[in-house]
């Protein structure tokens, strides 16, 4: 078979890497990149420290709105896929990257197949859950990471009697997939990464804050930053690795941190795998972050007040604790208090490491199925 994989963002080029991986023994890829991230720190390390292969294209579309970005986005993919005429486009997760390329099948009638289908915030106001909404409307083949989002998919209508609409499978968490895969290399460095920062296992806090909900709302981004400086000047020093969205807003709003809070440039996959074992905490507002915080049993506070990653509040390891200063200084205290999260975390509800695999085998079992 011949497929076409779009990829535009950091988390897609992560759980981009076991599929491909698995897709290259059996298939032929053509890998687009959207340009969606484009800095080496965000876009080029990534290629490289997971053997991803040199995309076959790159959009270059950058940064911009999303009905900018989108729109050139489905403007450079149109002629591209009419080209290469795939028997299959594939797309990740819940970017404008992910949304660009399920039009782009849609309109041209090419079978599409969705990773990491059926997640729900039922949040409406995020662009993320109107991307995947749409991505998975659209797709003939959804690959769930979990029961949860089987359930989601299954309460919408979709696939709905298996015997007749066998479009959704649970094939398990391609990002677990990945954290197993490189963990062991991770490790082989920590230490130095570890001593560069000053820092000691256990002995700090990490902080990630890059979405839209936060980084362009004045008010919720000065709260989330004085609770990290609180909780920096307090306890233990926090680490903050700084989306360039991020870091450009904090730089017009003059937003100082202060001593508390060490911020540094963002950081490659295995340098991320690293901050995130050694942490003593994990504050973030990404999915992806809580989701590895969840496999490396390190306890997470979510800056949202939702999650389509239920499975690790559920468990205890995550909480929701929103943006406000106070609500998030008090769960890190009380974080502290408690040593640890009450249960191990049990990575099975995530799959067993071979989601890539399983996706790689369907496709090719299923090919002589017409998707559309």
């Amino acid at each position: 078979m011949k497929i076409l994989t779009i990829v535009g963002a950091r988390p897609q080029f992560i759980k981009a890497a076991p599929v491909s991986r698995a897709i290259r023994k059996q298939h032929t890829e053509i890998l687009v990149h959207t340009g969606q991230h484009y800095d080496d720190n965000m876009s080029g390390v990534f290629f490289r420290e997971l053997a991803i292969p040199k995309p076959d294209y790159n959009l270059e579309v950058g940064s911009g709105g999303h009905g900018e970005q989108t729109g050139l986005m489905l403007q450079r993919l149109e002629p591209l896929v009419e080209q290469e005429q795939p028997d299959l486009l594939l797309i990740y997760g819940d970017t404008n990257s992910t949304l660009a390329g399920a039009l782009t099948a849609a309109k041209l009638h090419i079978p599409l197949a969705h990773v990491e289908a059926g997640l729900r915030s039922f949040e409406r106001q995020m662009p993320e859950e109107v991307n995947r909404v749409v991505a998975d409307q659209l797709s003939n083949l959804l690959f769930c990471p979990t029961r949860t989002a089987v359930n989601n998919l299954q309460r919408e209508g979709i696939g709905s009697n298996p015997q007749l609409d066998q479009r959704i499978y649970e094939v398990g968490d391609v990002m677990y997939d990945a954290v197993l895969h490189n963990l062991a290399l991770a490790e082989t460095h920590a230490d130095f990464l570890l001593a560069s920062l000053g820092l000691k296992p256990q002995g700090y806090t990490l902080a990630t804050v890059h979405r839209a909900a936060n980084t362009d709302d004045a008010i919720h981004l000065r709260s989330i930053v004085a609770a990290l400086a609180q909780i920096g000047s307090v306890a233990q020093p926090v680490v903050f690795p700084v989306h360039p969205r991020t870091r450009k807003v904090m730089a017009t709003l003059g937003i100082t941190p202060g001593d508390a809070i060490k911020l540094i440039e963002p950081v490659g996959y295995l340098e991320m795998l690293n901050l995130e074992r050694n942490a003593r905490l994990i504050i973030t507002d990404s999915g992806g972050v809580q989701k590895e915080a969840y496999f490396l049993a390190v306890p997470c506070l979510t800056l949202r007040d939702e999650t389509e990653w239920v499975e690790t509040v559920a468990s205890g390891w995550n909480r929701l604790v929103g943006t406000v200063t106070d609500t998030i200084v008090a769960a890190a205290r009380d974080v502290g208090a408690q040593g640890s999260a009450p249960t191990d975390p049990p990575p099975s509800l995530f799959g067993d490491g071979h989601a890539g695999e399983r996706i790689a085998e369907l496709v090719a079992r299923l090919k002589v199925i017409d998707y559309r």
